[in-house]
């Protein structure tokens, strides 16, 4: 889904909150350069224990991204899975402003429900995710065990959905904030071409 947010052509990347280095090789595989960023050094370690599939280049590296210094309109794609509520909403800003013009922001960020609709989806994923867990202990089973990569830090306070939804319209005008399953949305970000 996030793939599929990709501007055209060749670029280059930043992937925030990369963990494992998992999206930030598919993102090379796909033919970009990758800054892949992360605040957990085991984390780190691990990512660049596992190497880049290529063609494009992945530079991993230990930072914070509400201190790291940005390039200004240097991304044609930054992406942010499960990692925006890491860190106060308003980073979204500097990665705006590190984005190249048309290039896409694109966020898979876990929310609370706010609304009836939004708890009338999170009823409906629950049996779904127990589905799931399920499905994914049996492939893990039949596939010769338990995944032993560490898992990354959780961080367990979300935002609410309306909050991320005003948040989103207030500091990148023109974003659009679609609500998924599993308590999680797609925010996308397209930087305006007369922008900069």
């Amino acid at each position: 889904m996030l793939l599929a947010q990709l501007p055209p052509g060749p670029g280059r990347a930043l992937d925030v909150g990369c963990g494992s280095g998992r999206f930030a090789r598919r993102l090379a595989a796909a033919g970009l350069n990758v800054d892949a960023i992360d605040r957990s050094a085991p984390m780190i370690r691990l990512a660049e224990a596992t190497g880049s599939p290529g063609p494009g280049e992945i530079d991993f590296r230990r930072a914070d991204i509400t201190t790291q210094p940005l390039p200004s309109e240097h991304y044609s794609f930054i992406s942010c899975l499960a990692s925006l509520h890491h860190v106060p909403f308003e980073t979204v800003t500097r990665l705006r402003e590190a984005l190249e013009p048309g290039g896409v922001l694109a966020v898979l960020g876990l929310a609370r429900p706010s609304t009836f609709t939004d708890h009338a989806r999170g009823l409906a994923a629950v049996p779904v995710n127990a589905a799931a867990r399920l499905f994914s202990y049996a492939a893990d089973r039949l596939n010769g065990g338990v995944d032993v990569l560490p898992p990354a830090p959780v961080h367990m306070e979300f935002p609410r959905f309306a909050e991320v939804r005003a948040e989103s319209q207030r500091l990148l005008p023109g974003s659009t904030v679609r609500p998924l399953l599993f308590w999680r949305y797609l925010l996308t970000y397209r930087k305006p071409l007369g922008d900069g």
